[in-house]
């Protein structure tokens, strides 16, 4: 078996990591051969021109790299074009579907990285005081501007109230200001229309009967700030339950039971990744296998590491960055067979 890059890619990447969400798909498909051309989001060009200088500094021929700089109409003429031989984008669900609908009629392969609702899994055994610091990181870190940050909580009721109560605590402590300075521990969402748009789901959660624990409100100060927020009583019939919050919106369920617990980790458009915390290992990993993504976690969220591959099911989209599994994704693998063999008649 031999295999052999596939050609020239085009990537669409996102914001809210502008450097780094340039290096998955650039280390492995760099080193799968192939070469990129790369339309980076619209708010980010220094970071996007910043990175091909990287690459070109340290020794990239030309044209292994090149960024464009092109509208989403534009994007179309890129799929479209022959000399393209693959697609990846890292984005939301409606940019998926449009993208990859593009490559198939091109009947062009396609890597999808598209949002997350990752359910927390909080059963009855749990170390709270172990669990509490990755509960408010997993949701909060980056502003919960992250496609696979934990946004469903679900807690089995003997520890719901506790765990609640802590969790609520922490998240008040959490100081809003300049991202750059160290004693920052919330942080602005990306735009004016980010703020917005999240403002305007949590009323509508609100208005579809969830219950506001805490913040919903925009924050009082220069920029783009949103309180923490906690939302409970969520009912299968509010949009609530079945959207994304890209920031700092936490969704809190109870359950009785651990399969109760499962059953509503996967009642969710997306599947990207999710995490289970307990004392028992065993158990964790049980409850693990159980849940329809593409990544689980017990007793962590490590979303990333360079040799392990990463990636969702359902609307967070198909095909894996990292490890050598994103490696192969653009590789044409091609079967080699040799030997002296009589025909038969």
């Amino acid at each position: 078996m031999e295999s052999s890059p596939l050609g020239v890619l085009f990537c669409v990447e996102p914001w809210n990591f502008p450097y780094y969400q340039l290096a998955p798909v650039a280390g492995a498909q760099l080193m799968a051969g192939n070469v990129l051309v790369v339309k980076h989001a619209a708010c980010v060009p220094q970071c996007a021109l910043a990175f091909e200088k990287l690459l070109l500094d340290a020794g990239a021929p030309p044209g292994a790299y090149t960024n464009l700089l092109i509208s989403h109409e534009q994007s179309e003429q890129v799929i479209d074009d022959p000399r393209i031989k693959g697609v990846a984008l890292t984005g939301g669900v409606a940019a998926g579907r449009l993208v990859a609908a593009r490559a198939g009629q091109n009947m062009k392969k396609s890597v999808m990285e598209l949002g997350g609702s990752d359910a927390f899994i909080l059963l009855d055994d749990a170390d709270l005081d172990k669990t509490l610091p990755w509960a408010v990181w997993g949701r909060m870190y980056n502003a919960g501007q992250t496609c696979c940050a934990a946004k469903r909580f679900i807690v089995m009721e003997a520890v719901a109230d506790r765990f609640l109560a802590k969790f609520k605590t922490a998240l008040e402590a959490l100081e809003p200001g300049d991202p750059m300075l160290a004693a920052t521990t919330l942080g602005p969402l990306s735009t004016e229309a980010a703020l917005l748009q999240l403002l305007a789901q949590v009323d509508a959660a609100v208005k579809g009967g969830a219950k506001l624990l805490m913040g919903g409100k925009r924050i009082d100060r220069p920029g783009w700030f949103m309180q923490a927020t906690i939302l409970t009583d969520i009912a299968p019939g509010n949009p609530a339950f079945r959207d994304e919050f890209f920031g700092p919106v936490v969704s809190f369920f109870r359950v009785k039971t651990e399969e109760e617990a499962i059953a509503l980790a996967n009642d969710s458009d997306f599947g990207l990744a999710g995490s289970g915390w307990t004392k028992d290992e065993a158990r964790g990993k049980r409850v693990a296998s159980q849940i329809d993504t593409g990544m689980m976690f017990v007793n962590n969220i490590d979303w990333a590491d360079a040799d392990l591959p990463f990636g969702g099911v359902k609307n967070s989209g198909y095909g894996r960055e990292l490890g050598s599994m994103g490696i192969q994704e653009f590789v044409n693998k091609k079967l080699v067979r040799s030997g002296a063999i009589a025909a038969t008649v």
